[in-house]
């Protein structure tokens, strides 16, 4: 009989740009204020990736080289990688081509997943798919995103809730039934009205016109997207504990998706948890997109302890949500 492969997390990188944009930098640039920030997001500072001729990759290099530095393998051992992100440095070759170019990555192959906030949620259960599959042994899972890249900075609305930063996670097999365990994954291609990028694409390529209208940025209406995550996001880490026979009490960590303390409250409180037990970062990073539940993994490392069940549960524009049962394995 054969034993069942499971995919664990083996290793885990981060990283966030030097320069940081605070509160108070913001209320020079638009019509805000930092207890108005605050109070609605829960966000104090976010970083921002400086410099001519960087882009996401450059926030995924640095994340896998640590992770492989912690592991103690070189980069040419990864056999593949994926990059949830919706800033790809080009629209091809994708990020994860050229990342792997950067680490010296010679045996692995990769692509990019776009998911939005959900995109390492996404990309975390293809990745455990190849490994269960028996065929890969070392897949690396980034969530990247360099927001300010497509933040319109004179926007009040969506240029407080945005940084850049950098999440990985190495998946290995393992047998002791450690890692990923289930995983719940919805969309709705509705609520591409609430929360999007206009042009850019196949539907409305770049134009002077579309660059001119400032189509290339961030479009979010606030209210209803509030209002689906508040909901979705409980309904759906809720529905993964009642599938797995599990209750708050067997959960040592939800792991949210850093968009607003009031969503990651909400969440909590739906399946129980307090305070102590929720991983929180948002006031230092912002909204990284696909690099916040990868960073709250990395910041909360040393507190994990082998055997620990956590909840990682996101909601990204689309719009795309879910939730992943994890038994840490390190």
């Amino acid at each position: 009989m054969t034993q069942k492969i499971s995919a664990a997390i083996t290793a885990v990188g981060g990283y966030v740009p030097e320069d940081i944009l605070s509160n108070g930098d913001l209320e020079k640039m638009v019509d805000t204020n930092d207890e108005w920030i605050r109070t609605r997001t829960g966000i104090s500072e976010r970083r921002i990736l400086k410099g001519t001729d960087k882009g996401t990759s450059d926030l995924c290099v640095p994340a896998i080289l640590q992770l492989c530095e912690k592991r103690g393998i070189q980069p040419s051992e990864i056999d593949c990688i994926i990059v949830g992100t919706v800033t790809p440095d080009m629209l091809f070759p994708s990020t994860a081509n050229l990342v792997c170019e950067k680490i010296g990555a010679v045996n692995a192959w990769g692509f990019d997943l776009l998911a939005a906030c959900s995109g390492f949620l996404y990309s975390l259960t293809t990745g455990a798919a190849l490994v269960e599959s028996g065929r890969y042994k070392k897949v690396v899972v980034v969530g990247a995103d360099k927001m300010s890249s497509i933040v319109d900075y004179s926007d009040r609305s969506t240029c407080i809730i945005f940084g850049d930063g950098a999440g990985a996670v190495l998946l290995e097999p393992n047998f002791e039934g450690y890692g990923i365990q289930d995983s719940i994954l919805k969309s709705d291609g509705g609520g591409k009205t609430h929360l999007h990028m206009k042009a850019g694409g196949s539907l409305k390529p770049a134009t002077i016109e579309t660059v001119a209208r400032k189509e290339h940025y961030i479009y979010q209406e606030g209210q209803p997207v509030y209002k689906f995550a508040v909901t979705r996001m409980a309904d759906v880490s809720e529905e993964l504990l009642k599938r797995n026979q599990l209750t708050g009490s067997d959960i040592a960590y939800l792991v949210p998706h850093q968009a607003n303390k009031r969503i990651i409250d909400a969440t909590a409180s739906r399946i129980g948890l307090s305070e102590e037990k929720v991983m929180v970062n948002i006031q230092r990073y912002g909204n990284t997109t696909a690099g916040t539940i990868p960073l709250c993994l990395f910041d909360w490392e040393d507190k994990l302890k082998k055997g620990d069940l956590l909840v990682i549960a996101a909601f990204g524009g689309g719009f795309t949500w879910g939730a992943s049962l994890v038994k840490w394995g390190f």
